[in-house]
């Protein structure tokens, strides 16, 4: 075995009061399971393993399973984009074994995880490949449109919504990208934590085939629409979009705490009328207030499309699957599905 911590389950308790919130892959060790990690000369330690917000916890604890104790660093209900790191939970980083974040989406976590220096620190972002999405990046509006944007008024708003357009980081939406993902982070489980590279090789397996059987759904439920354009909040969706041959007009632009500007909201108003779209989306951790001012002014309705960037009571599933297939729903439900 590599020379690593090992922290027993009672010193990881003690830990957890110092600050951060522990979520581990099972609800607790059977016997047979204490028995199996000793067999391995664990002496009952597990990998102690640090995901940054929910997409990359999902993927530590499943991928590994009763071997690890996974802990994330941005709780239920809190808005990944807007968290801030108290001291002692930055210091926290540097005792992990192994942490697993997203580049881009949260740049305090980003910052603290630098300074920590841990060994075996894994960047999701790096283990797929990363495009550009923005409320206008890779769609035409057409000729009308153009017209409308002319001069002036045209360099306002792309001031207000396509600067934002950048290289986007909300590559769990895609479960073809998340696939890639997943085998990324199994891949660096197995080289940090070589005594369990079996059982972290069959979870990648497993969770590879239940995101394969996810896309399939995605792909067959969303082959034939009455229309391909759908609105939400801000631009979570581009991936998702790519992939199964849809329009995102977001309100916002990458960020979700983007104020759209009135040359914008005018714009979605005709979009909406022209691409027959009947529903506006919102999601769970950021505030519905524009998308319901969006929605009552164009005369169309409200419904969520969850970006999965945590699970709380009002999520529309247990886990990331669950939720995705929600979504899936209400996209078929949205666009006429037939």
């Amino acid at each position: 075995m590599n020379v690593r911590r090992l922290i027993p389950t009672a010193a990881l308790a003690g830990s957890l009061t110092l600050g951060l919130v522990a979520l581990s892959a099972l609800s607790g060790c059977s016997p047979s399971d204490a028995a199996d990690d000793a067999g391995g000369g664990k002496s009952g330690g597990k990998l102690a393993v640090v995901a940054s917000f929910y997409p990359m916890q999902y993927l530590a604890e499943e991928i590994g399973g009763r071997h690890v104790d996974v802990s994330t660093l941005t709780k239920p209900g809190v808005e990944p984009h807007d968290l801030e790191l108290g001291t002692r939970q930055a210091a926290q980083l540097g005792e992990a074994d192994y942490i697993l974040y997203l580049k881009g989406i949260q740049p305090a976590v980003d910052e603290a995880i630098s300074a920590a220096g841990v060994k075996n620190t894994v960047d999701a972002a790096s283990l797929t490949t990363l495009e550009k999405h923005g409320a206008e990046v890779g769609h035409d509006h057409g000729d009308e449109h153009a017209d409308e944007h002319a001069g002036e008024e045209h360099a306002e708003e792309d001031h207000a919504h396509e600067g934002e357009a950048g290289t986007d980081p909300h590559i769990w939406l895609d479960p073809v990208k998340y696939a890639e993902v997943a085998k990324g982070v199994g891949a660096s489980l197995e080289k940090a934590d070589p005594d369990n590279a079996a059982a972290y090789r069959k979870n990648t397996t497993t969770v590879v085939e239940r995101l394969t059987a996810l896309d399939s759904a995605f792909e067959q439920g969303l082959a034939d629409t009455a229309t391909k354009t759908f609105i939400t909040t801000h631009s979570a969706f581009g991936y998702l979009a790519e992939r199964y041959g849809l329009t995102q007009e977001s309100i916002a632009g990458i960020s979700p705490e983007s104020e759209p500007s009135p040359a914008r909201i005018k714009e979605l108003r005709t979009i909406a009328a022209k691409d027959k779209v009947g529903t506006v989306f919102f999601e769970t951790l950021v505030s519905d207030r524009t998308a319901k001012t969006v929605a009552a002014d164009s005369g169309l309705k409200t419904d969520v499309l969850d970006p999965v960037e945590g699970i709380t009571d009002k999520s529309k599933g247990a886990d990331y699957v669950e939720v995705m297939e929600s979504n899936l729903a209400a996209l078929e439900k949205a666009l006429g599905a037939k």
